[in-house]
Order: structure tokens, then sequence, then C-alpha cells
């Protein structure tokens, strides 16, 4: 089956109100946390704000979609299982969903999407996922084209979505457990601690430093703005942003920039110029009313990561902060201030403002403008937000230091008023009955609201004064979802004298009839079922990597045909050395230390070895270990003792029985699920 005609421009919400934004901005889908069990544990809402968001969406026929990705222990199923349905009451589209613990419960009627913590890879995955239930699935970011090309042909029943904006996480997602082994909090469970933006000094074999104090682990920012048609011809759907803990301003910005991307790609395809006709997959266009820029919210730097192959640049070592853009450069210091000049005149500062620069170590470093005054053309003075007011403390702050803006005042309080608005392309017609008048309101999916009036037919004074301001009247529809593009005054109804407050009423009893006609040929998603008999998993042996920390998840796998399952990381039963983290992202090869690199360099070939490096911060110590035939990299470590001793229970027994080697666990009950974990 080819890939449906629709694209869906997926945005986050951190809350409902961020959600209602993402939709207003040209967002066709939105994906939101509830009150648990979400992959990003601070960005909770509760289910009344989920059923708002909805509200809102709904009238655009735009799509809520709910995360529920987290891992889940025995006695966290039924709670789940309850939200789940009351989610399905709110109004909710879809659940995204990573334990396949929840397959195994009596769920709503809600379509199923595979998280990213799913981990596929592979078309494998991706068409076994599809016959197990999922109607969508995201894949792993680091796939290319050709990858993603080659699951769209396995998969002919479930949408592919793709991640192409926002921040990366350096491994892969659910194969990352650095986490929980230094700190007891679990990515999988929605608690990250962003281990790998710490820095690390790199040591090779024989104990020389490669990188000394640099986020090697900590990558650039996902931007695929260039890429959007060669991965609709690739077969992605649904193109999602990151950010569930971004602010309102990035929301907007960044849907904004997509959306206007898509329009644009959309309108090339619906004149027939690049490949098959495209469309929407919610209603109305967007109108914004600022330019956006992607440039001007946080981030570390942008890469298109691999989708394009392998590339050297997508670390963002040097700081995993945001740099700014580029501003110009100081002038003088003086004890309180110090004078910069802007690159572009045009350009002004602001109070509140923040500048940065990099001092010569290599760091980076910011203040907060106090006070900004303009000295006259490009030039600015600045007196700094720091204590005392002094400049003293503005670390290699002097003449000639280039600055960047990673803060403008201007920019966010243009985004914190109304930014956009989305509107619903419409036709009006007006005529003639045997004893009044008829309005019938038609929007461009062909749903239709009409009103009627008895009225006498009286001749107007003056006809075409008459037909003008009855126009006018029926075009203003400023304060509803719609504008018109068209509006047509049948030829019997033509001259005839029309009171304003009865054009008024008709106005507004069509319009509110197209919006229920709109409602009611909503149609929810339809579930999927799974294929019977089930589907064979790709692999009959599960390590901790399959993420398995409840009963229900381990029959799934079982009657799937897996033979062996071994429980997650979490269950703190890998107490010794384990692959902490699983990345194509490769430190050698940004290092430029690859044998691969080596090859054919006269001199240097054959004495480059893939050998092991290390990785130390504070006390600990990490060991990179590189997979040549994948071109895999696996940060391994043990977990500390300190998570060890403060965890509730160790290790989690979530099975009634442990299985034996070499043979798949018993069903259980989630009612028995044994002591807690942390």
């Amino acid at each position: 089956m080819a890939a449906r005609a629709e694209l869906e421009l997926l945005a986050p919400a951190r809350d409902a109100d961020i959600g209602i934004e993402a939709v207003n901005h040209g967002a066709d889908a939105v994906y939101i946390g509830g009150p648990g069990f979400g992959a990003r544990d601070k960005a909770a809402n509760p289910v009344a704000e989920i059923e708002r968001l909805c509200r809102h969406a709904r009238r655009y026929h735009a799509r809520v979609f709910v995360t529920l990705n987290t891992i889940l222990r025995d006695d966290e199923l039924e709670p789940a299982r309850r939200l789940a349905w009351q989610l399905h009451e709110a109004g909710a589209d879809a659940l995204i969903v990573q334990d396949m613990g929840l397959l195994e419960l009596d769920l709503p009627p809600l379509q199923l999407h595979a998280s990213t913590q799913t981990d596929i890879r592979t078309p494998a995955k991706a068409r076994f996922l599809q016959d197990a239930g999922f109607s969508q699935m995201v894949l792993a970011r680091e796939l290319d084209l050709h990858q993603i090309r080659a699951i769209a042909a396995q998969v002919d029943r479930s949408v592919i979505e793709f991640f192409v904006h926002g921040a990366l996480c350096v491994a892969y997602s659910g194969q990352c457990f650095i986490s929980h082994a230094h700190t007891g909090r679990s990515a999988n469970r929605g608690n990250c601690s962003q281990e790998c933006r710490l820095p690390y000094t790199v040591t090779d074999a024989q104990g020389r430093i490669v990188a000394h104090d640099k986020h090697v682990l900590s990558l650039k920012d996902n931007d695929q703005s260039a890429n959007l048609a060669l991965l609709v011809d690739a077969g992605v759907r649904s193109f999602k942003i990151e950010g569930r803990y971004k602010d309102l301003g990035y929301v907007k910005n960044v849907t904004a920039h997509y959306r206007q991307l898509f329009d644009a790609l959309l309108e090339q395809r619906a004149a027939g110029r690049e490949g098959p006709p495209l469309r929407p997959a919610a209603s109305g266009r967007t109108r914004h009313f600022f330019t956006p820029d992607p440039g001007r919210n946080f981030n570390r730097g942008a890469t298109d990561y691999f989708v394009n192959g392998r590339q050297i640049d997508i670390g963002a070592f040097d700081t995993p902060k945001h740099a700014g853009l580029p501003l110009g450069q100081v002038l003088k210091v003086g004890a309180d201030h110090f004078d910069v000049q802007l690159a572009d005149a045009a350009e002004a500062l602001h109070n509140g403002d923040a500048l940065t620069w990099w001092d010569l170590q290599g760091e980076l470093q910011g203040v907060p403008v106090n006070v900004a005054q303009a000295l006259g053309g490009a030039g600015w003075r600045v007196y700094p937000n720091v204590p005392g007011g002094s400049t003293a403390d503005l670390k290699d702050l002097k003449r000639g230091t280039e600055l960047s803006r990673n803060r403008d005042m201007v920019w966010e309080r243009l985004l914190a008023r109304e930014s956009a608005q989305r509107r619903i392309s419409v036709r009006l017609r007006w005529s003639a009955t045997a004893d009044g008048f008829t309005l019938e309101v038609t929007d461009d999916e062909g749903h239709v609201g009409r009103a009627r009036a008895a009225h006498a037919h009286e001749p107007a004074r003056d006809a075409a004064r008459a037909e003008q301001a009855l126009k006018a009247q029926l075009s203003r529809l400023g304060e509803t979802l719609f504008e018109a593009v068209a509006l047509e005054v049948e030829d019997a109804a033509a001259g005839l004298f029309v009171p304003v407050s009865l054009a008024n009423t008709l106005r507004r009893e069509a319009v509110a009839a197209l919006e229920a006609a709109r409602a009611a040929a909503f149609a929810p998603l339809q579930r999927a079922q799974p294929v019977e008999p089930p589907a064979p998993y790709p692999e009959d042996t599960l390590s901790y990597l399959a993420n398995v920390y409840n009963s229900r998840a381990a029959a799934f796998y079982a009657r799937h045909g897996v033979q062996v399952i071994g429980a997650a990381y979490e269950s703190h039963e890998e107490l010794g050395e384990a692959s902490l983290m699983i990345t194509k992202h490769c430190v050698r090869w940004s290092l430029s230390l690859c044998p691969k690199q080596a090859k054919g360099v006269v001199g240097v070939q054959g004495t480059v070895r893939a050998e092991p490096l290390t990785l130390v911060h504070g006390n600990d110590r990490l060991t990179l270990r590189f997979d040549r035939k994948p071109c895999e990299m696996h940060v391994v470590g043990r977990m500390r003792k300190n998570v060890l001793r403060d965890a509730k229970a160790q290790p989690l027994t979530f099975y009634r029985a442990r299985p034996a080697a070499g043979r798949a666990p018993q069903s259980t009950p989630a009612s028995s699920s044994s002591t807690g974990s942390p």
C-alpha cells in the first residue's frame, strides 16, 4: 500500500496552553504528557487540561497524542490502564507507548503509536510492531535515507514518523542507561539526568589525553529543514518536533518555521512540479505575524545527523549551552560598562538581553544586559547585570572580543503576544427562498452549514449599495475559525432589502451549523488489530536492552516466540560492566582517530587502531568500545554503589517465578508484583 497523501506536522506541548498555540501556529497534531507514565516526568498534565487541548484541536481536525511511554512496574500497569481510559474519554486520539506490557491489557480503542524508546532501526522491527497493532511509529533518529526507505517498503499499514528538529539524545533512544547507573534516575522512566551533557576527559589505551574536559557525548541539535522533500520521498509522513520541556516561544517559532516549509512543499506538489500531490493532515491555513527563525531559540548548533550519511561535525563538544547569534564585537571595557560595535547597524540592544562570548580556554561566558544605551550608528554601551555593576569578573572580555546574543527581549516579547491566526477557507452563498433567505457556508473539505429565516422580499432603494452592504456583513468572520474566500449572492436575492440584524443572525447560525457539521464529521483514529496468529519477534533472545520491566511485557514477548527474556537494567540484575549507552555517534571518528579515516593516507594507514578509549568525569570512568561492523560505539560502565544502596529493593523481581535459563516466563497477573523499585 502506498504511503498516505497527508503530511502531519507533529509539535510538542509541555502543557495545554502551549499545545493550543502549536495548533494555532500550524501543527497538524500535538503530543503531550498526561498526569503520569510519560518519558518527561516534569511535563505532566491533568486529564482535564488534555481534554481542553483536545477540544481546541478538534475544531481544526488536528490530533492529540498522549505519551504513556515509560517502562512500567507490575504495580503500575493497572493505574496506567485506568489512565488510558480516562484519556480516551477526554478525547485523546492516540497513546504513544514503549512498554509492550500495555498491549496485554484491556485498553480503550485508541490508536497505539510506537515511541522513540522502542528503538526502531530495522525493517524487521518496524514490520513486527505494525503486525503487533501499532498504527504509527517514530523511527530512530540515526537512520539515513536509504534505511528509512527500506523500512517504509516493509511497513504498508502504519504511518512512518521521524524527528526533524530539536535536541538529540546521543544514544539510540531506549538504549541509554547511564543516567540510572550514575544517579538512579532512569531515562526509561522519564527522569534522565543528562550525563551525556557533562564534560569528559578522553584518554587512549596508553593513558594519553586525547581531549580534555570536552562534552564529547553532547550533540548539536537536529535540523532537517533542508531535507523535508527527501524525507517525504523516503516514506515519512509524520514530522516530529522534539521539545516537551520547551517554552512557548520555542514551540511557536519552530512550528511556524516548519509550517511555512511544508506549505511551500505542498504547493509545489499540488502544482505537479515535484512528485505526487500531498495535503496537510489537518484543516486551515496559518498566518504568522513574525518571521520564524529557529536560530533564535535555545540550540546547540544544527546538524542533519545521519540522514545524508555520517558527518564529522555533529558534536557540541565545546558547550551544551546556547551560544546565540553573532552580534558584534567589544570596542572597549570600562569599570562598570563595555562598548559594543554591532555588525549590523540596523540591529539594536535592549535592556534584558543576554550576551555571550568564548574565553581564552574555549569556555562559553555570558552576562545579562542591565541597561543598553545607543551611542549612535552601530555603537552601544552596555551596563552589565552583575553584582556591584563591575566588569572585573567578566572573564576575558576585552577589546576585539566577538559577542553573540542568546536572549533578545524584543523577540521574546513578540512571541509572548498573539503571533499567528489559523483560519479555514469557506465559500458563502446567499439565496432567496419562497418566504425568506438562506445562507450556506461550505469549507474546503465539503462540510456545509446552513441557516434560513423568513422575511418579506422588499426591493432595496439602492440595489448595488444594498448588495455591497450585505456582502460586508456576511464576510465578518473575524472571531470565528473561518475566512471567506468567495461570496455569491444569487440573482433571485440580488436587489432585495436585508436588515443588518438578519444578515448577522444567519451568519452566526450558519457558522455554528458548519462547526457542528465539522464536529460530526471528525472521525476517531481507528485502532489497528494485531495479526493472528501473533507475528514472531525478529529475535528469540532478549537481554536487558529490551527494557522488559513487568510480567505482562514478558508474556507479550513470550507470546511472540521469544525464548529467553532478560530483565530491564532498572531491575538491578546487570551489576557488572554493561553497555550503558549504545550510539551511532563515534568519539573516535569525531576526533579523526578512526582507522577508516586513515585508509589511503600514506604513513598513517595501519598505525591507527580501533582500541578502546576511556572517558573520565570526576570519579567516574567509562570505557568506549567500538563495534566496527555496524559502526557503533558502546559506552561501558558499572552501576554506582550508592544507586544500589539507595534502591528500595535490589534486585527488583517482577516475575512470580523467575524463568529458568533458556525458557520464557509464564504470564502472571499485574497484581503479582513484588516490592517496588527506585
